[in-house]
């Protein structure tokens, strides 16, 4: 099974229109490509450098979330729930989304081997009702989980992904019309959600010779309702760079940033965000509340596990952002004075 999906995740992606971040085989950062180690670099200091507290002593706790209490929530309102690192749950007045669901046990190519969950899910994956949606923002392990998809996909109505993630979930078992492929600075509507692929500084690849041959991005997610509209912000995986601020002028503002704050470090600090970049990421966006995502699932980095929520607090703090930290499973509701839980404290070593 494991050979099976390297292979697979070899196959190059189909070739797009030339543009300014596409050159007919790859994708680019834009304006400029942060400098980065070499793969090899990074796994031998990954491999060989002493790790403390990066994973915790005991499972972090969760709130069980029901479906039916789910499914109770107000269709007039907007409602997200982590669902672990940056797995999230949406209600967007009535419509039901998923972004980047991973359910497996690991972030990894094969079931045995690679960064194992900290936490059980907080809701039942058998018993989920039909999903409206899911948003798909690139295809590494931690954001896009084969088995995931083979699971849910005959529950789900409609995938929306950057170009040439499409042929990856074709290959597990969704149906191409069920697809909907955006280049940056492209749209969709489904349902009364609006959804707009927008840059970021990262990367792409599950194998060893498919680098950058599918798109990345971050993500605009509108939903209107007769009496209400909210405009939500997906950072998924970026480096910082002075798009949040292009993005934050031509989208902004947003009533919640969904922002990465967790696996940084020096040697890819290009691809990913200290929590103090995150939480002025969040700023230049010109958003409301702050959620911190992309932590507290998987041993993805260095760094200590609660250094990534630790940190954004103290820099929320400091710079007087509104952020909402809710403990994985429990509903936050847009546009309601967000609980500032430090539910992490409870485990720290």
């Amino acid at each position: 099974m494991g050979l099976s999906l390297l292979m697979s995740a070899c196959q190059t992606s189909t070739p797009y229109p030339m543009s300014d971040h596409y050159d007919g085989k790859h994708f680019h950062n834009q304006p400029v490509e942060p400098a980065m180690q070499s793969a090899w670099k990074i796994w031998w200091y990954f491999l060989t450098t002493t790790r403390v507290h990066t994973v915790p002593e005991q499972p972090l706790p969760v709130k069980t979330l029901s479906w039916a209490d789910w499914e109770s929530l107000s269709n007039s309102e907007v409602h997200v729930v982590r669902l672990g690192h940056s797995s999230l749950l949406l209600k967007l007045h009535g419509q039901q989304w998923l972004i980047d669901p991973v359910f497996g046990e690991r972030a990894s190519p094969v079931t045995f081997a690679g960064p194992k969950r900290f936490h059980p899910l907080p809701i039942d994956v058998d018993s989920m009702p039909p999903m409206d949606g899911v948003l798909l923002s690139h295809d590494h392990y931690d954001h896009l989980d084969a088995h995931t998809i083979e699971r849910i996909h005959h529950k789900v109505k409609h995938f929306v992904t950057t170009l040439g993630v499409g042929e990856r979930l074709k290959g597990f078992g969704v149906p191409a019309e069920k697809i909907t492929e955006l280049d940056w600075q492209q749209s969709t509507e489904r349902g009364g959600v609006q959804i707009t692929a927008l840059p970021a500084q990262h990367f792409s690849g599950r194998g060893l010779f498919d680098r950058n041959t599918t798109l990345w991005a971050s993500w605009a997610i509108q939903s209107h309702s007769a009496q209400q509209s909210a405009k939500l912000y997906f950072s998924a995986d970026s480096g910082y760079f002075d798009g949040f601020k292009k993005i934050g002028t031509q989208h902004g503002p947003f009533d919640l940033a969904l922002i990465e704050a967790g696996a940084w470090d020096k040697m890819w600090e290009g691809i990913h965000m200290t929590p103090e970049q995150s939480v002025q990421a969040h700023i230049d966006l010109q958003a409301n509340v702050m959620m911190p995502v992309h932590n507290s699932t998987f041993d993805l980095a260095l760094h200590a596990w609660y250094e990534p929520m630790e940190r954004v607090l103290a820099a929320s703090l400091a710079k007087q952002v509104n952020l909402a930290t809710p403990m994985m499973g429990e509903v936050y509701t847009v546009g309601q004075p967000p609980s500032n839980n430090p539910w992490w404290r409870k485990h720290l070593p």
